[in-house]
């Protein structure tokens, strides 16, 4: 391939819209081009680097028992009737009617479509376990699409799904799966992906983790121990508190507190620290409108994702209106008068002495001990864990706050969609049974975005030679020479003869665009013929992250170069 050939250009300045560095870089490379919000059409150097992503994932999957197949991009709306996910799934999942009317959705995720694939072929416990994966088109319409492939609304995604007639065999294809992402992460360039805990969300089930690029443009919030070896996204991370009765216990009085609306206000005018507070956060049902209460230590943070999950609907932070019987800045548990669902996270649980709303404006209450105050109450797990906290493993206040871009998850569904969707199998018994599932994806463009964000420098992307779009680029300084470009084009036959992957650039345009050009393909081995080098009788080689730099005689050059190439491509198959 000849640059001077390449569709797509390369320019100098940073898009203005462009948020992180990955998302620049691959705009102003030539890898792909803006559609329209969240999609993107590729160029060639891109669409070369995700099909050398999606062959590494296929090695992996095939290496544990995974079959390829391929989905339909469209499905029809009853299937996902069956799962009860076309009614609870929110607008991200497209839904539309084809011209006879029929409801059809886009797929975001094929949960639905594999079982449908395998219900009449998993009727005997002979078949079983087995996986199906595939590489597919995917669309989600994102709120807030950003960063790129980071997160667009129109994806390339690996989805597998394996089968199974018990939790214990689930179990043990969950970890083998999760093994081989490590390895699949390895070999594309970012060994230091890390596997957290994890929040299933619509997916379903009880177990799933999510894999991590530390990096501080991600969006997710990671929370890690320094002492041990627990990791978890903060959705799904426990928050422990320890709460003691310091002081003995008085009696709940009211206090007039004019302007006092926030926590740290209250904390001030009584002169309190924050935890000796509890605090009001209220939500509202997206399906009724009903109004959720929860308190929660004045210290912390509502976990939105674990209220949700125990609830089991979606929740939107509360519009507080005249008459609704809450005095927004005012709300505390004693004396709480109202049709609400009222609930008590887990760090208020043996704190005495607390403030709370007074549920009267410019009133808030000292002396409060719920347990004495407002009778029996169920205490639940709804906080945030914060920086500094214990840590859910070891116990130690040893937790820190990360931030990091989920490159792919994986998840034990159970038997939600089976049993959903009416999938049996007759085991040794005869008895029928629902086969539990477990369900793994992979973002392919996000994985490339991610490589692109872990590995540049200012002038552009640094690929590892694993998933590189070509393995050598050949630059020709000088092509109006004779004898410089008769070189260079010998060599660029040579090396495409013995199947080595160059781009070769022969233009006519200045040393500095040649090379910023080459810095914004970020191809792992760099060759340059020029004239002076050609008086000497050598050509220069250098590696993009410019740790190797030599000069090689000319006799020499496709040994050396092969012989490199070789020990990188090496390098990035050791990393299994």
């Amino acid at each position: 391939m000849k640059v001077a050939k390449l569709v797509g250009d390369r320019f100098k300045e940073r898009p203005a819209d462009c948020e992180i560095d990955s998302h620049a870089l691959m705009l102003r490379g030539g890898y792909m081009r803006y559609v329209a919000n969240g999609i993107y059409s590729l160029y060639t150097p891109l669409r070369r680097i995700t099909r050398k992503i999606e062959q590494i994932i296929r090695e992996e999957m095939d290496a544990i028992d995974g079959q390829e197949v391929l989905f339909p991009v469209v499905l029809p709306a009853s299937l996902w009737e069956e799962s009860g996910r076309y009614a609870s799934v929110g607008s991200e999942l497209l839904r539309f009617k084809d011209r006879n009317s029929i409801p059809l959705v886009f797929g975001m995720t094929h949960e639905e479509a594999a079982v449908q694939l395998v219900r009449e072929y998993g009727q005997s416990y002979a078949k079983y376990p087995f996986m199906v994966y595939q590489i597919q088109t995917k669309f989600r319409d994102e709120a807030r699409p950003r960063g790129g492939l980071i997160r667009a609304r129109e994806f390339m995604m690996k989805d597998g799904y394996s089968f199974h007639t018990s939790q214990e065999d689930l179990q043990q294809y969950y970890y083998r799966c999760l093994h081989a992402y490590e390895k699949i992460f390895a070999r594309t360039g970012i060994p230091e992906v890390i596997s957290v805990a994890s929040d299933s969300g619509m997916m379903g089930g009880n177990v799933s983790h999510e894999f991590i690029l530390l990096t501080d443009v991600g969006e997710d919030s990671i929370a890690v121990c320094s002492e041990c070896d627990y990791r978890a996204n903060m959705e799904a991370a426990e928050s422990i508190v320890q709460n003691e009765a310091s002081e003995a216990s008085k009696e709940i009085a009211l206090v007039h507190t004019p302007d006092i609306h926030t926590i740290e206000d209250l904390s001030g005018f009584l002169n309190i620290p924050e935890e000796k507070s509890c605090k009001a956060v209220v939500y509202q049902k997206n399906s009724t409108d009903e109004y959720v209460v929860l308190f929660i230590r004045g210290d912390l943070d509502a976990n939105e994702t674990k209220l949700k999950n125990y609830l089991g609907e979606d929740i939107r932070p509360a519009d507080i209106t005249d008459g609704c019987g809450l005095n927004a800045g005012f709300i505390g548990p004693y004396n709480l008068k109202g049709d609400f669902i009222v609930l008590f996270d887990k760090s208020l649980k043996g704190s005495n002495n607390l403030a709370c709303g007074g549920n009267i404006p410019d009133h808030h209450y000292t002396g409060l001990q719920l347990e004495r105050d407002c009778g029996a109450i169920e205490y639940h797990d709804f906080a945030k864990i914060k920086a500094g906290g214990i840590c859910p493993k070891c116990g130690k206040h040893t937790i820190s706050i990360s931030r990091g871009i989920e490159v792919g998850n994986i998840f034990q569904l159970g038997t939600k969609y089976s049993q959903a969707m009416n999938m049996q199998y007759l085991d040794k018994d005869g008895s029928s049974q629902y086969p539990v599932m477990g369900c793994y994806g992979i973002g392919i463009g996000r994985l490339a975005a991610s490589v692109c964000e872990a590995h540049h420098d200012a002038y552009g992307p640094i690929w590892p030679m694993s998933i590189a779009p070509w393995q050598v680029h050949l630059c020709c300084i000088r092509s109006d020479n004779p004898e410089a470009k008769k070189s260079a084009d010998e060599l660029y036959e040579k090396l495409q003869s013995l199947n080595v992957e160059v781009i070769y650039d022969d233009r006519s345009v200045s040393t500095g665009v040649m090379f910023s050009d080459a810095d914004l393909l970020g191809v792992p081995v760099r060759v340059i013929v020029s004239p002076r080098n050609m008086k000497e009788n050598y050509l220069e080689i250098t590696t993009r992250d410019k740790k190797i730099s030599m000069k090689v005689s000319l006799d020499k050059a496709v040994e050396a170069i092969t012989s490199l190439v070789s020990e990188l491509t090496d390098e990035a198959c050791s990393a299994k």
